[in-house]
């Protein structure tokens, strides 16, 4: 079979992939899943995802081995707020009613957005008894103790949200704020795993095992997965590190793919025999706990180097700036022919709506208009530039001027992945003119 990559580094590649591969798979995560008590008949799961993408083929056929239900929805329609649903339309989750779901960091940061935008009409009293709510049963939760009186109560509603009977959601394809997971596994009393794999891996390397309440990590290799650090001098990421080694991720076992389909060059720069073992070399830069799990920290193709020597992440840039309630999604742009980065943002329509209205734009009614106007844009600007400030971006990662986008990046676009990934080339060339004309004009966002 051969399975594509999402492309959000440039072209999707062929992978071909085996039967044995996907088996390695399935023996490696479905013990974990099973101590998870998510392997069984008894389970429903929303499928919203593409079955192009190897996660979710590899997923259903798991749960499909257990004798679970699947029900197939779409991102556009998942919850009864999603902006394909008429309005007073039920979403597909709450009409399906699953005990597990799917999920990619970008879908949950807009969950989160969505809750926060309905608390913030409530009042301060009240949006500050539900954070305080969402802290309180954190700190229970990371001692291994829940709170059924909070969850009968303050977080009933939330939880109906995704139909009520949630119990698990896997989270894969990029890493998960620790903001929004603590948020999600609060407001929708379920368990949330983080995982990591690619198509190369057949979608399975790690996941967090049931007990595992750290943040940030991704779990410890599955049975028959072999992952080793490599050294990555440019980007300063060495296997000496203290307190952890950090570099390059390589994985071998059965997990591991034959290669790219008739693309003979990359399979021999991307998979490497070393001492007698085959490697694949991910491109993604990782940490090694001393209990064994790891952390995403950086992909190479992400790093920047700007023209007097910084290095800037992007996806970590857009990963805190998707954080930010105007912001439905974003991509960061620079180069080392400049000396600071630029971003695209595809805003909240409610959100911009709002911010436009507090300062006397009543004319402002579509999402172009609000867009196009230099003073609602200012205002956005300022607005998503200390919220970044305030999420830690340093002074070097904040963006100096921000364009706003009337288009919607969806996968028919060609903009974005079926995960809502940015895809990195066709963006560039999509907003061409667009990055030479904030480079070119005066008119900045400029940081102090």
């Amino acid at each position: 079979m051969v399975m594509f990559t999402s492309g959000s580094a440039g072209n999707p590649k062929g992978v071909i992939t085996t039967h044995r591969n996907f088996v390695a798979s399935m023996n490696g995560f479905g013990p974990i899943w099973s101590n998870h008590g998510a392997y069984s008949n008894n389970e429903t799961y929303l499928a919203y995802l593409p079955l192009a993408h190897v996660y979710e083929l590899f997923a259903e056929s798991l749960l499909f081995s257990a004798g679970a239900r699947i029900g197939y929805a779409s991102p556009l329609t998942l919850t009864d707020n999603s902006s394909g649903l008429v309005k007073g339309c039920p979403g597909d989750a709450t009409l399906l009613q699953p005990t597990q779901i799917p999920s990619v960091p970008l879908v949950l940061d807009r969950l989160r957005k969505g809750v926060y935008e309905a608390i913030a009409q409530k009042g301060p009293l009240f949006k500050a008894i539900f954070e305080y709510a969402i802290l309180y049963k954190n700190l229970w939760l990371d001692l291994g103790f829940d709170t059924p009186l909070l969850n009968m109560t303050l977080f009933k509603k939330t939880r109906l949200l995704l139909g009520g009977k949630i119990r698990a959601l896997v989270c894969s394809s990029a890493p998960i704020s620790s903001e929004t997971r603590q948020f999600v596994r609060a407001c929708f009393c379920c368990r949330v795993t983080e995982a990591y794999g690619l198509s190369e891996t057949c979608g399975a390397v790690c996941i967090m095992d049931a007990d595992d309440a750290s943040m940030g990590r991704v779990g410890a290799p599955i049975s028959g997965c072999f992952i080793r650090l490599v050294d990555w001098k440019d980007g300063r990421y060495c296997t000496a590190d203290k307190p952890n080694p950090r570099g390059e991720i390589a994985i071998a076992g059965g997990t591991v793919t034959q290669g790219y389909h008739k693309n003979d060059d990359l399979t021999r720069e991307a998979y490497r025999v070393v001492d007698g073992v085959r490697w694949f070399y991910t491109g993604d830069i990782g940490e090694f706990f001393p209990d064994g799990t790891l952390k995403i920290i950086d992909r190479k193709k992400d790093l920047v180097k700007l023209q007097y020597g910084e290095y800037i992440s992007l996806g970590y840039v857009e990963s805190v700036l998707k954080t930010c309630p105007l912001v439905d999604n974003v991509f960061a742009y620079a180069s080392s022919l400049h000396t600071y980065l630029v971003a695209f943002v595809a805003p909240n329509f409610e959100q911009l709506q709002r911010l436009a209205r507090s300062a006397g734009k009543t004319e402002c009614t579509t999402l172009k208009e609000l867009c196009e106007d230099e003073e609602v844009t200012a205002a956005a600007s300022k607005s998503v530039i200390e919220c970044a400030r305030k999420s830690g971006l340093q002074k070097t990662e904040l963006p100096v001027k921000i364009k706003f986008c009337a288009e919607e990046w969806l996968p028919d676009s060609g903009l974005v992945t079926p995960t809502l990934k940015i895809r990195r080339k066709p963006m560039e060339l999509f907003y061409q003119r667009d990055i030479q004309a904030l480079y070119d004009s005066r008119e900045n966002v400029r940081r102090s």
